[in-house]
């Protein structure tokens, strides 16, 4: 279960249309930075972009995992975003992405930041919650299956 801390349905976007790369980033540094006194949006988007650059987050199976560290923010934080079509993310496997769950670590959150995109990565990699996730028709559907293990 993820710590309601990490996201809430305020964080989650639902049925999205969104038609690029590009636009799902700047759509979860919007969300990511949305009621955080000391985030805004243009510099999520930017380090969002720094780590894209570095090597596509795009798991394979339409998931994409963006992160990146932020000296903003203190704890974890993270925004989910479902789309109705998927958008060419350079992903390892060539397929479009419709599922990205990002999150923003603090500078200093080393072991606790691998421990939850291990954890992520292994409830992406479940065929089952991407068929719920893509299933869901509301933020607190996807906020549900987002924390059912």
């Amino acid at each position: 279960m993820l710590s309601p801390d990490l996201i809430s349905e305020a964080r989650i976007g639902c049925a999205l249309e969104i038609a690029s790369k590009k636009r799902l980033l700047e759509t979860l540094a919007e969300l990511l930075a949305s009621g955080h006194p000391r985030l805004h949006t243009e510099t999520v988007f930017e380090r969002l972009l720094e780590r894209e650059r570095l090597g596509s987050t795009g798991l394979g199976h339409g998931i994409a995992l963006p992160h990146a560290r932020i000296k903003e923010v203190t704890e974890v934080l993270g925004a989910f975003v479902q789309t109705v079509r998927g958008v060419d993310y350079d992903a390892t496997d060539g397929e479009p992405v419709d599922l990205a769950f990002a999150l923003l670590v603090p500078d200093a959150a080393n072991d606790e930041h691998l421990r939850l995109l291990a954890h992520l990565a292994s409830l992406f990699n479940d065929p089952a919650i991407r068929a719920k996730l893509r299933a869901a028709d509301s933020p607190a559907l996807l906020l549900q299956v987002l924390n059912s293990r």
